[in-house]
This record gives structure tokens, C-alpha cells and sequence, in this order.
């Protein structure tokens, strides 16, 4: 089992948030880096999702998403990252049974 990574996130309160990472990409299309999370302990299984520049490092600002085309290739990767997941998960399960 990996290792789970996380970031801290500060509202709009000033409150910081722990957030576990899903997954982060770059798209050569809008030369961007993002990254998908989730709210830790947060049962709704809701995503969320912010540009950042890997150059920054562990002190990045996370940046918002306001346009639909980076939506919708966002809502694309995570699609098919959670089903390469599951589709592995599956085959773990199955190995495990023999």
C-alpha cells in the first residue's frame, strides 16, 4: 500500500484545511500543473481541484480553475485516473483470491 501524501489548504476564513492529494498532472495544452484532492476525513467524496507551480516547492500557492476548458480536461484525467485505480484494484482483489 502507498503512502499517502498531503497539503494544507487555507480558506477563505483563514482556517487550513489538511487535504489528502489524488493525483497531480501537467497539461502541455494550458502549461499548467494541477492537482486533485480531498478534504481528509471528509465523507462526502467530493474533488476538488487548483493549478500550482512545481517550482515553488512545498510552499506553492494553489492557483483557481475559472475556465470551463480546464474543467472539462481536469474532469477528464481524474475519470480516468479513478478508473486505471479501480481497474487495478480489481485485479489485486482477484490475485488475492487464488
Amino acid at each position: 500500500m502507498e503512502d499517502k501524501e498531503y497539503l494544507i489548504v487555507t480558506d477563505e476564513n483563514g482556517q487550513e484545511i489538511e487535504c489528502e492529494i489524488v493525483m497531480t498532472f501537467t497539461s502541455d495544452e494550458f502549461n499548467k500543473s494541477y492537482v486533485v484532492y480531498q478534504i481528509k476525513d471528509d465523507e462526502s467524496g467530493e474533488y476538488y481541484a487548483a493549478s500550482y507551480r512545481p517550482e515553488d516547492g512545498d510552499e506553492g500557492m494553489l492557483g483557481e480553475i475559472e475556465d470551463d476548458a480546464e474543467w472539462d480536461l481536469i474532469e477528464e484525467v481524474l475519470e480516468s485516473f479513478l478508473e486505471e485505480a479501480e481497474s487495478e484494484h480489481s485485479h489485486e482483489t482477484e490475485a488475492e483470491q487464488e
